[in-house]
This record gives C-alpha cells, structure tokens and sequence, in this order.
C-alpha cells in the first residue's frame, strides 16, 4: 500500500530537524516502512495498519512542534512513550513522567501520588503534604524534568530552607556553598536519577536547574519555570507567603513538606499547615495529603514512621525524627 502525506501548515525543515535528524529519528519507529521526504510531501510504502499509526503519530508530533520554537529526537521519543500526552496524566496520572538515566519508566506508584500529578497537570501551585518517604519530591522533581524536557519550561528551581536538622552548618568546612551542598543533596540525587551527570552539570552550570536555600529566592520573579519548596514544613508564615508570591506567568510552583518533622526551634512557628489553611478554597490551588500507607520506600519505613509517631504522641508531641 502506498499513501502520500501532504505538509500543511508546517514547513518541512520545522518538522524534519537539522539534517533530517527528527524525521529519521521518527522513521526509526517503523522499521519495516518505507517513507520518502520530498519537499512537503510523504511517500509511504507499506502496510496499512503501519501507514495509519505513522499517519497518527505524526500528526501527534505537529501538534507538538505547534507549543515549541523547535523539535528535537526527545520529542519524537516522548510521541512513542507517553511522556508528552498532557491527557493521560488528566485522565489516570499514572503514565510515564520521565525515564530514569538507566531507562527505568519513572511513574506515579500509588493513587496518592497519582492525584499529585493529575493536580499538576490541572492546577499551577500544589501543596504535597505527608511523611517522609512518600516520594512527594521524587514526584514533583520528576515533573519539573519532564517539563523541561518538553520545552514547557525554561529552568527547574529547587530551594529548601536552610534550617539545622539537630546538626551545626556553621561548623562544616568549605564556604556558604559547600555548607549547604550537603543538606541539598536528596534534590541532587533526585536529579540524577533522571538526567545524565553530564548534562545535569551543564544544566547548572548554564542556570537551567539551580538549587540554592530559600533565601536566595527573595526578590526574584520566576517565570516560566518549575519551582519546588522542599522540607516546607521549616518554613514559617512569612518565608511561606515570600516564596508563593515569586510566581510568574507560565510558572508551576509545588510545595513538598511533612508537619511532623517541623526542626524548628518552636514547632508552632511552621507556616505550611497554617499557609495551606489561608489559601484553601482559591482556584489554581491543588493540595495533596499523603498518609503512612502512602510511603513507597522499604516496607520497614512504614512501621518506623507509625512507631515514632507513636512515642511522639505518648510523650506529648515532642519531636521525633
């Protein structure tokens, strides 16, 4: 069978890529066809049911050269995977985010965290609430990644506030820098799960992901960008309303914590519950509660978290952590 697709409303080189790098990478997905560029024209030879899927698929790919300046092979990987289907996220939130560095399909693991990416995709500021090891970061990161990936974004901003979890910064060697890169290091290896080392160097280096304390975002604007508030819990009402008002046009913010583990010299003094109060109720605003059956990591953590949580409601409500 043969069928000849005529271009319109696109021109060729948007949709083939430098050197024809995208079409071919799109033609690799049917091998057994043969497709021949000639201008804004398309010659297929092949089977039917092959001829309409590459007739399906490429109109998928049009539609998503019409959100971006320019395609690349991610893009065509991304028609193929899931990755780029905004509906399947709306529908069920359990497609594929990301893939991880080692081809692992990174997905939402239970309905919890399958309502964080739905919210996403519906709202643009989302409070993940709950206990630790729920992957409530994991899961926001992983978005922020497949947004930039996507071009829906220009850069990942990640920032913690730089509170002392029962440890003393002041005396850890190196300057401001080297003192924080510890305390950050969970929203690296986050990252590096999902982007090569290589280019999540060059990402940083370049400002496309920065990760710094949530001091450094006031007076900021943030457009256009991903932006996630990890550990909120240690952050109080003023901090809170500072870093929400950061936001600007095109941007996604997503605000992780656990009001258990508030490091706080004063728990009351915590914005995040009190921040998610005044807000409740505003269009846009999404709010996710994680709970102990949520926890995704060894099944040990579960009966640890509810043993702590135990002993911290028998001796009052003194921090355990």
């Amino acid at each position: 069978m043969k069928k000849t697709i005529r271009l319109e409303g696109i021109e060729p080189i948007e949709l083939y890529g430098p050197g024809n790098r995208v079409l071919e990478e799109f033609c690799s997905y049917f091998p057994s066809l043969k497709v021949v560029a000639r201008g804004d024209e398309l010659i297929l030879e092949g089977g039917q049911s092959l001829i309409e899927e590459f007739s399906i698929r490429l109109g998928e790919l049009i539609e998503v050269k019409k959100h971006k300046l320019s395609l690349t092979t991610y893009d065509v990987a991304d028609i193929f995977d899931g990755e780029s289907d905004r509906g399947k996220f709306l529908h069920s939130g359990d497609a594929v985010i990301v893939h991880s560095t080692d081809g692992k399909p990174i997905r939402a693991r239970n309905a919890t965290q399958q309502k964080m990416v739905k919210a996403y995709f519906k709202d643009d500021l989302i409070f993940a609430v709950g206990p630790a090891g729920t992957g409530k970061t994991y899961i926001a990161i992983a978005l922020a990644v497949r947004a930039l990936k996507n071009r829906e974004i220009k850069r990942i901003i990640l920032t913690r506030p730089a509170v002392e979890a029962g440890e003393r910064l002041g005396f850890l060697p190196g300057d401001l820098k080297d003192k924080l890169d510890p305390y950050l290091q969970p929203l690296y290896d986050a990252l590096g799960d999902m982007i090569p080392a290589k280019k999540l160097q060059d990402f940083m280096s370049e400002g496309t992901i920065q990760i710094a304390p949530l001091a450094y975002m006031r007076g900021r604007t943030l457009d256009r960008a991903c932006v996630i508030l990890d550990e909120a819990q240690n952050t109080n009402i003023g901090q809170l309303k500072m870093f929400l008002t950061r936001m600007g046009t095109n941007a996604k913010f997503i605000v992780t914590g656990d009001a258990t583990q508030i490091d706080l010299p004063h728990r009351s003094d915590s914005g995040l519950l009190k921040g998610i109060e005044l807000v409740k109720g505003i269009k846009g605003i999404s709010t996710i509660f994680f709970s102990n059956e949520d926890i995704v990591r060894h099944p040990l953590v579960n009966k640890i978290v509810k043993a702590f949580d135990s002993a911290q409601d028998a001796d009052g409500g003194s921090d355990t952590r």
